[in-house]
């Protein structure tokens, strides 16, 4: 496994012991971790802060710009529309993506973030189809299903 992969699936994992969405992220530059996040929507109360947001802020901060050409961001779950917007935005150039969204993600499975103006920016995306990602997600759902 990836081992940038690696650290997005440990985010995830954080996120999961918060009751939170388990979702994780990383962005990465030059073989270094710039950003970190994880889904903590329930716990900051904020719709947005999901993971890609989070890492990208931060990597922002890191940067000292807010355009991140040259980084990777790595995550557990195909992002939905706002965070593909925000990722094209800061012009990441390649996304690693765990497992697809079928209902909300935004490259490829319910919309194509790269078939959306503006046409000047392309994110490179590649699936990776991970197990353990899809694996904690359906753990996540099947226990707040057991718990309502």
């Amino acid at each position: 496994m990836d081992p940038f992969y690696a650290e997005a699936l440990i985010e995830a994992k954080k996120a999961y012991d918060q009751q939170e969405v388990p979702v994780g992220c990383v962005v990465v530059k030059d073989g270094k971790i710039l950003g970190r996040g994880h889904n903590q929507m329930e716990g900051m109360k904020d719709p947005s802060c999901h993971a890609e947001v989070l890492a990208i802020k931060e990597a922002a901060t890191q940067m000292d710009s807010w355009r991140l050409q040259g980084t990777t961001l790595y995550v557990t779950l195909e992002p939905c529309l706002m965070c593909a917007a925000l990722i094209k935005k800061a012009k990441i150039r390649t996304v690693i993506i765990g497992a697809i969204e079928p209902r909300e993600g935004a490259f490829g499975s319910a919309v194509s973030i790269n078939d959306l103006p503006p046409y000047y920016h392309h994110v490179d995306c590649r699936f990776l189809y991970d197990p353990q990602s899809e694996t904690l997600l359906k753990n996540f759902f099947k226990e707040l299903r057991r718990n309502d």
